[in-house]
């Protein structure tokens, strides 16, 4: 079977999240109207990436689960009856509030989220200020169940996730037709060329190898643009975030089907052929060959 998957790359200017949405539903709607049955968001959409700094003013944008965000999102999905991956600031309690991407199902409505689970903290990325880690186990199950759609089974991870190989086969290990990564990573101002250029190759890479280690399609949708740190003045350009696009799409072998330049903007859109992971599965049996039985240590922060 073939499907058609949509990635949306884009610049974010302010915090005006209906012009931002507004925007966000036109390319998914290009998408759409291209044949696009699976359509993923970038990281924290609807607003600038406000982690650049530690500031509580910020935690006035949070939503809960049926917010405006996800109600203008589940509305698009039925509309358009696709499969719609989108990403929120979430207000789950006073005090408690997540990273979380939102899994939109045609006339299902909401049919799961996932609450990002591995939380930065390094200069321009204060997420822990504003984070709570998604539970280690939800309703007893593994928090990197897939969820289920009418296109397939979604692994999401959440950007730091997607370094991270334990997750991405935790989710393949669950049935996963696909491994989504909602992102929001660029580069300091102070980095050489050659050390964006080492970053970029990096992250393109790990997110590949998992498409190979578990012969699954990944969906990865970045953001661009430069978002000056907030408070900082425009004569200082060293102070902000310069995103670095390059969204992708690949097949089950980490093959490339289609990748959007660092500054450009709307959808990307690859066919995916889904009979590919079973084919591969049986000529190169990873699940088959792990030695489960030497894997025991993977539970530890570090083996002395």
């Amino acid at each position: 079977m073939k499907m058609i998957v949509a990635v949306i790359q884009e610049a974010v200017s302010s915090n005006d999240k209906a012009t931002n949405l507004a925007l966000t539903e036109k390319r998914i709607r290009d998408a759409a109207q291209s044949g696009a049955q699976l359509v993923l968001l970038q990281e924290l959409h609807s607003t600038l990436y406000f982690c650049q700094v530690q500031s509580p003013h910020y935690f006035q944008m949070a939503e809960s689960l049926d917010g405006s965000t996800c109600l203008a999102l589940e509305r698009l999905a039925k509309e358009l009856n696709i499969v719609l991956v989108g990403s929120i600031f979430e207000k789950r309690a006073a005090g408690v509030y997540h990273n979380t991407a939102v899994v939109f199902d045609g006339n299902k409505g909401m049919v799961g989220y996932y609450r990002k689970m591995h939380i930065p903290d390094d200069p321009g990325f204060n997420e822990k200020y504003y984070f709570t880690p998604g539970d280690a186990l939800k309703n007893g199950e593994n928090p990197y169940k897939p969820i289920q759609t009418s296109v397939g089974k979604l692994g999401v991870l959440i950007c730091w996730d997607q370094w991270y190989p334990e997750a991405s086969r935790l989710a393949a290990l669950q049935g996963a037709d696909f491994l989504l990564f909602p992102t929001a990573i660029g580069w300091h101002p102070a980095d050489t060329s050659d050390e964006q250029r080492r970053q970029q190759d990096a992250w393109t890479l790990i997110q590949r190898s998992h498409a190979v280690a578990n012969h699954i399609p990944v969906l990865v949708a970045n953001r661009t643009g430069f978002e000056l740190s907030p408070g900082a003045h425009s004569d200082k350009p060293e102070l902000g975030i310069q995103f670095w696009g390059q969204s992708f799409i690949t097949g089950q072998q980490g093959d490339i089907l289609a990748m959007a330049s660092h500054n450009e903007e709307g959808s990307l859109l690859a066919e995916v052929d889904m009979s590919r992971s079973e084919t591969l599965r049986q000529m190169w049996p990873y699940f088959r060959d792990r030695r489960i039985d030497t894997f025991s240590d993977l539970a530890k922060r570090y083996i002395d």
